[in-house]
Parts: C-alpha cells; sequence; structure tokens
C-alpha cells in the first residue's frame, strides 16, 4: 500500500510543479538576469552599450578614457544561491488567516525550486531563538527538494520564548563562496545593523526578502479589537479610531521602512511579498522589474 505523501512533501509537489511552468513559460531569463554579474568571472573590459547593466560600469576606465566601459562577464558553471531564514516569532503574524512566516516559506521553496531547475546550488542557514543549523550547498532536484522540505518542516518558534534570533554572519563569510547570492529571509524591525555587513554585501549579492501583512501598511479605520503581540507574547488593546495610535502606527511604518532600505539600498535586492498575493505572482513581478532594468535607487 502507498502511503500518503507528508504535508511538507505534497506541498513541495505542488511548488515544483508551478516553478517548473513557471520557468517554462516566463521567467527562465529573467531568473539569470536577476542573479547575473556575482556568480561570473570577470573576462575583459568592453565599451559600454545602450542596455547594458549599469553595475557592471568600470568607472576606473571610463574615467581614463573618457568614455563609458563596462566589465564582461563569463558565466560560471553554477551559481551558489545561500537562502538565510530569520525565523522569528515576529514572523507569526497575519490578519487574515495567512501568516508572515507562511508566506516566507512559501516564497523561499518556490525560490529554492526555480534554483534546482536552473541547475544551481542552494544552501540553507536557518536561524531561530535559541537554535540554528547550517546546510551546505547542494546541487540537484533531489539535494534541494530534501533542503526545501526540512525548511517547510521546522516547527514555528514557540511565542512563550525567547524572541531574538542570532544570525552568525562570521560563518557565513566562511562558508559561503565569493560571489554567491545571499537570500535573506525575515521581519526586518528596526534595529542595528549587522557587523561587517557593508564588507558582506562586496563580496555576495544579497537581497532582502520581507512579507507584508495588510496592516502592515494601513491599519483598519475606526476599530477596537485586541490582538496578539507575538513579540509581547500578550493581547493588545488596538483603537484605530485614535489618532495617536494611527501615528505611532505610521511613525513604526517609516522606521521600519528606511531600515530596510539601509540595510539594501537598491531596490532591485529588496524583494516584498503582499501576505494576500499569491507569492509565485510576486517573484514572477520582482524577475520582471530586473528584465527591464528595475529601479536602481
Amino acid at each position: 500500500m502507498t502511503s500518503m505523501p507528508t504535508a511538507p512533501t505534497a506541498l513541495l509537489q505542488r511548488l515544483e510543479w508551478r516553478a517548473r511552468h513557471a520557468v517554462n513559460t516566463t521567467v527562465s531569463g529573467e531568473y539569470r538576469s536577476a542573479f547575473r554579474g556575482r556568480g561570473m568571472e570577470f573576462d575583459q573590459v568592453v565599451k559600454y552599450q545602450w542596455g547594458d547593466d549599469p553595475r557592471d560600469i568600470d568607472w576606473n576606465v571610463t574615467a581614463r578614457l573618457g568614455e563609458p566601459y563596462r566589465k564582461r562577464f563569463v558565466e560560471e558553471r553554477d551559481l551558489t544561491i545561500m537562502f538565510i531564514f530569520e525565523d522569528s516569532p515576529a514572523l507569526q503574524f497575519g490578519s487574515d488567516g495567512r501568516t508572515r512566516r507562511e508566506t516566507l516559506l512559501e516564497t523561499a521553496a518556490l525560490l529554492m525550486m526555480i534554483s534546482a531547475i536552473n541547475r544551481d546550488r542552494v544552501g540553507l542557514l536557518y536561524s531561530a531563538p535559541g537554535k540554528s543549523w547550517f546546510q551546505r550547498a547542494l546541487p540537484g532536484r533531489k539535494g534541494i527538494n530534501r533542503i526545501a522540505a526540512t525548511l517547510l518542516d521546522q516547527p514555528a518558534p514557540s511565542l512563550d520564548g525567547p524572541t531574538a534570533c542570532s544570525l552568525p554572519w562570521p560563518f557565513v563569510k566562511k562558508s559561503a563562496t565569493r560571489g554567491s547570492v545571499l537570500l535573506w529571509f525575515g521581519p526586518f524591525a528596526p534595529q542595528g545593523m549587522p557587523e561587517s555587513w557593508r564588507e558582506l554585501q562586496q563580496r555576495y549579492q544579497a537581497v532582502g526578502v520581507r512579507a507584508d501583512d495588510p496592516w502592515d501598511v494601513e491599519l483598519p479605520r475606526n476599530a477596537k479589537f485586541s490582538a496578539y503581540d507575538p513579540l509581547a507574547g500578550r493581547l493588545t488593546l488596538l483603537n484605530t479610531a485614535s489618532s495617536a495610535e494611527r501615528e505611532a502606527h505610521a511613525a513604526w511604518r517609516e522606521r521600519r521602512e528606511a531600515y530596510f532600505t539601509e540595510m539594501f539600498p537598491r531596490s532591485d535586492d529588496r524583494l516584498i511579498v503582499d501576505n494576500m498575493a499569491d507569492p509565485l505572482q510576486s517573484l514572477i513581478s520582482w524577475f520582471h522589474r530586473h528584465r527591464h532594468g528595475g529601479a536602481r535607487a
């Protein structure tokens, strides 16, 4: 008798089918565009042509010769995508039945499937309060599926325990090869910048992935209700008719955006997934933005 697939396996089968369909119809070239230039080997300097990636401009040569030149790269045989999943209790909020955590887990699994289809290597650093583990980068569908299944099978951190995740950035620097892509999934609440973060951004392409709930954008108007605060570990009474409440929320939202922008100055390196939207469609839109030049601010 054939056993029924476990929940992570069943979800992965569905996500893999959707990822393969997306790669075949939409995002194959766009995926390479999003992650090009960091998993490449330098070849030579050539004249900059309209439509070339401005990130490849060699400013020293450009200044010396008086016209724009860019670095040309040849693609390495594979690219290493290092997933960093910060499983903070703050992710366990959702105003309409779906939490930020569920959205980010599905987004991460979809990206792993797309990476596998593109024959890249995938590694994972998982961090939750009081726990972290690392899986070195593996090639191939079976290895990457196993990593994705392990991530999806992680129990949500307790809401009664500690709230802080400790991400071992020095370990990341030792473990991830230069030119890797770092995909950091987390809440990105305003806090201090990690030590040597700018150095890491020089070494890797770092992309921040955040899930936004509708209430992160705007509170419901003229309502009084209790909501569970996963960081405080208690119910909080909210009165959204209060101007002070709304002003405090707007100030928090502004600080949060400023912090996310400071961490990832290039908008191409910020991926925000709507908690109420299809994560795959959010990924396709992000890849599409890269393909067509995107915003460079």
